[in-house]
């Protein structure tokens, strides 16, 4: 039976380019960016999650800081050929989600208008000590100029290594620092951590963070984001810029968002009284009651509280978003791939929804 890649090209895995090729290992060589708990040295585990977390915290969210969804590395070179080499520890391949997405990389170039879309290094099933294996170009510049790249690392996936290869004689140079100085961190469930986009930069945590240039902090987790107190405890101790709160997808009924959506926020918000808050209720597309999370419209009055009562006792540092605006009024129905993972359309319209008011709270 003939592969699709034998018809057509496009379809085909990239190659390693050679052999004169030095390679520079992430987190110790070249800095990752996202994983504030993140060890150093020889013992870099690429983890959302401190080493040994805290207690409180659900056993999926702790299996799923292991995928590496909002990390990233930038940098300066002007090599005319960037190759990429990760060895995954996990690929979690998804049935609703391409494989560039949920164990892939892919990177961006930043111009005079922003990050453009680059490249996509997808797996290839191939295996070393029984764990796949990504090795491929990533970045291509014929003309020798000096470029910064930003390059993803995969949403659903776990890495072990990773590591950037240029050609002898070539150099990796330090990024520009970020525009915004803190990173913006997010807290919520798979549509947070990235499913359904097609590729890692599609997500809308990531075209946020692009759009304003500032580290993502992405503490998605799938069906495990549960509003706990431990979680909340970890992340207010992150300097940050902004702060995004949309777990509501994960809370099992209404009363558990009610019993942690209050003390959530109140949590981040004693540890840092200034940091804007922004809050988002869920982007369902289909009728307002849910066969197993109930009334959606309840739901969304629970989390609009929150912001009320931090509004009536003078905080002017958060801000409400309606999920039932996220992907605009014209062809909802084409924004999910299952009626709530948003597929690319869907994220795209997130991100414009949400950008104004992430403007708004950076004042910029």
């Amino acid at each position: 039976m003939k592969k699709i890649e034998d018809i057509d090209a496009n379809f085909a895995v990239q190659n390693a380019a050679g052999s004169d090729f030095l390679y520079r290992r992430v987190a110790s060589d070249i800095p990752v960016e996202g994983l504030p708990f993140a060890s150093s040295g020889s013992s870099f585990a690429f983890c959302r999650f401190p080493e040994t977390p805290p207690s409180g915290i659900n056993n999926w969210a702790l299996y799923l800081g292991n995928c590496t969804t909002g990390a990233a590395v930038r940098f300066k070179t002007s090599a005319k050929v960037v190759m990429l080499q990760a060895q995954l520890s996990e690929s979690m391949d998804l049935n609703h989600m391409p494989r560039a997405a949920s164990s892939g990389f892919d990177s961006y170039i930043h111009r005079d208008s922003g990050y453009v879309y680059h490249k996509t290094l997808q797996p290839t099933r191939e295996q070393v000590d029984g764990k796949e294996v990504l090795l491929g170009e990533i970045g291509s510049n014929p003309d020798g100029e000096m470029l910064e790249y930003l390059i993803n690392f995969p949403l659903y996936g776990g890495v072990k290594e990773v590591f950037i290869g240029i050609p002898g004689g070539a150099e990796i140079l330090p990024p520009s620092p970020h525009e915004v100085k803190l990173p913006i961190v997010f807290y919520g469930s798979s549509i947070t951590q990235g499913g359904c986009a097609s590729r890692p930069g599609n997500a809308y945590t990531s075209m946020l963070c692009r759009a304003v240039d500032a580290e993502q902090i992405n503490f998605g987790f799938s069906g495990a984001a549960k509003g706990e107190k431990a979680v909340a405890e970890l992340i207010s101790k992150i300097p940050m810029s902004v702060f995004v709160l949309d777990y509501d997808h994960n809370a099992p009924d209404e009363k558990s968002l009610a019993e942690t959506h209050g003390e959530f926020f109140r949590i981040i918000r004693q540890a840092q009284p200034e940091v804007p808050i922004i809050m988002i209720s869920r982007c369902d597309v289909f009728a307002p009651i849910h066969p197993k999370h109930g009334n959606l419209s309840n739901r969304r009055e629970i989390i609009r509280k929150t912001y009320l009562d931090a509004v009536s006792r003078g905080d002017r540092n958060v801000y409400f978003i309606d999920g039932a605006t996220l992907f605009g009024i014209v062809d909802r129905d084409a924004c999910t791939v299952d009626g709530t993972h948003p597929n690319d359309l869907g994220f795209y319209r997130m991100y414009e929804t949400i950008l104004p008011v992430l403007r708004r709270a950076l004042c910029k």
